[in-house]
């Protein structure tokens, strides 16, 4: 999660030895597969509002969410890698800004995950009360608690932004964590914040697997919804793990600079940055517009541009 913004100063570090030529191939790399990928999520989301089922329904509400979270830090964080390949440096106050944004979605991946997970364990053990109980009002107040513990992490980083005197910073510096120099602290804070989430949003979902499939012995069950139900909940484990790749680039990144060759390292480099970066917040649009028999038609209509195609 926070490491997104650190792990661009190695880039930076990188780039200050590339040739034009070298820094116009990086980009073209990596910017391709990004616009491919936003061009995917924003048909997705234009998709989910495209008829009414999938405003009302709560399924799709939380989906919508959790693709417009994905969205927002594929294009936040393809600006900062844009602006390090570049050598854009920026202002103390302007860098602190573009931090916090970046980092204002990054947990409403995995809090989306949870509440996702939760409709489907109530779908399969409390059948008769899903109705009541997964209501479109109480999506909104989930959604919004979502969005709140992501302002509220925030709120904690600018106070700790605001801790620091607000000077220019070198020209030579990339906006970054570490180029901003807030020490330690913020270290700290982002790796308990990040620990909690993930742990805590784990232990929720393996939770709801674990409910749906004793269920799913029961004799009153239908077996048909609960295993459906047990695959979509093991399919958001997996997109948790997907969400938590973002946090061992850097480590994994800084291991490599200190083994490969520097022209290798940046291809490794931007090939892990498509990887585990990029890559995963595409995924969710393509593993939920294709694998639910009511999204697929439409969102294939609408990437073919409303062009009528045998599905």
């Amino acid at each position: 999660m926070p490491n997104l913004s650190v792990s661009l100063s190695n880039i930076s570090m990188e780039t200050q030895y590339q040739g034009l030529l070298e820094r116009v191939m990086v980009c073209a790399v990596c910017t391709l597969p990004s616009c491919v990928f936003l061009f995917i999520n924003g048909t997705m989301l234009f998709t989910l509002r495209s008829k009414a089922v999938f405003c009302d329904t709560c399924r799709y509400v939380l989906l919508y969410n959790l693709l417009f979270a994905d969205t927002c830090q594929l294009a936040q964080t393809q600006v900062l890698f844009l602006m390090a390949v570049c050598r854009v440096s920026t202002s103390y106050p302007l860098c602190a800004t573009l931090l916090i944004f970046t980092n204002l979605t990054t947990v409403i991946s995995p809090l989306t995950l949870v509440v996702m997970s939760s409709e489907r364990y109530v779908a399969v053990c409390y059948p008769l009360r899903h109705s009541s109980i997964i209501t479109i009002r109480n999506t909104a107040v989930a959604v919004t608690a979502c969005w709140t513990v992501s302002f509220l992490n925030n709120f904690a980083k600018v106070l700790i932004f605001l801790r620091f005197p607000f000077k220019k910073m070198p020209a030579e510096e990339i906006c970054s964590v570490i180029a901003v120099q807030l020490g330690t602290l913020t270290h700290h804070y982002d790796t308990i914040f990040t620990c909690v989430v993930f742990v805590s949003a784990g232990l929720a979902i393996v939770f709801s697997y674990v409910g749906v499939v004793v269920a799913a012995k029961s004799a009153s069950t239908d077996k048909a919804s609960a295993w459906k139900a047990r695959q979509t909940v093991l399919l958001h484990l997996v997109q948790l793990g997907l969400c938590l790749t973002s946090t061992v680039y850097n480590p994994l990144i800084t291991a490599l600079s200190r083994t490969l060759p520097r022209i290798m390292f940046v291809w490794v480099q931007d090939a892990f940055y498509v990887s585990f970066i990029i890559l995963p917040r595409c995924l969710s649009s393509l593993i939920y517009g294709l694998r639910d028999q009511t999204i697929r038609p439409v969102l294939i209509y609408h990437l073919c541009c409303r062009q009528n195609l045998k599905v």
